[in-house]
């Protein structure tokens, strides 16, 4: 009994740490998809690298999109430019949840995102040329969301966001709810 107790006394000192890092992680996610979007530009239109790399590695870390062009049938995406929005999107349901509300911000990052891809797939179509994800997503995802926000007057509310507030008061609640059973 001694060893269950402590195991989960043990469990809930890293749960508390991941919701710590987490907290942070919404600056710190804001701050590595605008680096990254100045990463992807960079290695994308300056250099051949990213192509050349991204055409000769064969795994299952990009999507491929049939083109109309016989010379090029497919362009890709990377994971890359698949998880690091999503996780942006991902906090945005977590805003709100937090608030209590339909997911409406979701809707809009997410909204945002299928945009962004849409215009990428668009943009490469219509060029013929490799081009970089992150800087049709980047600005559709945190816009559509910035916009949303200003609409709703939540700026404030959302530049406020503490994951950690959040997930400590769900795991009091759950806490106290075992203990009602």
């Amino acid at each position: 009994m001694c060893w269950a107790s402590h195991s989960a006394s043990r469990f809930e000192n890293v749960s508390t740490c991941l919701v710590q890092l987490l907290s942070n992680f919404c600056f710190v996610l804001k701050n590595l998809q605008c680096g990254l979007f100045v990463y992807d530009i960079f290695w994308v239109f300056f250099t051949p690298v990213m192509v050349s790399v991204a055409k000769s590695f064969d795994a299952p870390i990009k999507l491929l999109f049939p083109t109309a062009d016989s010379a090029r049938p497919f362009s890709m995406l990377g994971l890359g430019d698949i998880v690091i929005p999503g996780i942006f999107v991902a906090l945005a349901l977590r805003f709100d949840v937090s608030r209590g509300k339909k997911s409406q911000y979701f809707n809009s990052a997410f909204l945002g995102y299928a945009v962004g891809v849409v215009l990428t797939i668009i943009v490469m179509n219509w060029f013929q040329a490799a081009q970089p994800a992150l800087l049709y997503i980047v600005p559709a995802v945190i816009g559509f969301l910035a916009v949303h926000c200003i609409w709703n007057g939540d700026v404030k509310q959302l530049l406020a966001f503490d994951e950690s507030k959040t997930a400590t008061s769900e795991d009091d609640d759950a806490t106290s709810s075992k203990k009602v059973e």
